[in-house]
């Protein structure tokens, strides 16, 4: 059996509304086995807001919001396991946001820790966190 693959907020922002990945976001995702992929709280709520802020800049409407918000919620409901946010999630993003280095945003730290605190592999789209995360010893990989 595969392991779990943790999967961060810009994957399903790309693979639920218009980006230039959105393809192979889709993809990636339709080609994955069931139980094989999971999600954080964090993701959750790190997901609402990139929603809000595309409807700030006007990148998408409201009912389009609305749209992607229910279409993520049904997709979390139904093919991803939710973990929630531990202590020691907290702590383990707080050891590699002291990676001064790594450039890691706060957000991006706490990801990062999820997936290392249950021994799963991170898929991403931002090649910054895939780069970090090889420094810190997690699994990362873009969607292929």
């Amino acid at each position: 059996m595969n392991p779990v693959q943790y999967l961060d907020t810009s994957l399903l922002v790309t693979a639920l509304t218009n980006e230039a990945m959105t393809r192979v976001a889709q993809r990636w995702l339709a080609n994955q086995p069931a139980g094989s992929m999971a999600i954080s709280d964090w993701v959750m709520t790190e997901f609402s807001a990139a929603l809000s802020m595309k409807l700030r800049e006007k990148q998408i409407g409201a009912a389009d919001r609305a749209e992607v918000l229910s279409t993520f919620t049904l997709l979390a409901d139904e093919s991803l396991e939710v973990w929630p946010v531990t202590r020691g999630d907290y702590r383990t993003a707080s050891r590699f946001a002291n990676q001064h280095a790594s450039g890691l945003r706060a957000g991006d730290a706490l990801h990062l820790a999820i997936a290392a605190e249950r021994g799963a592999s991170i898929c991403t789209l931002d090649r910054a966190m895939i780069a970090a995360a090889r420094t810190l010893g997690v699994i990362a990989a873009p969607p292929a």
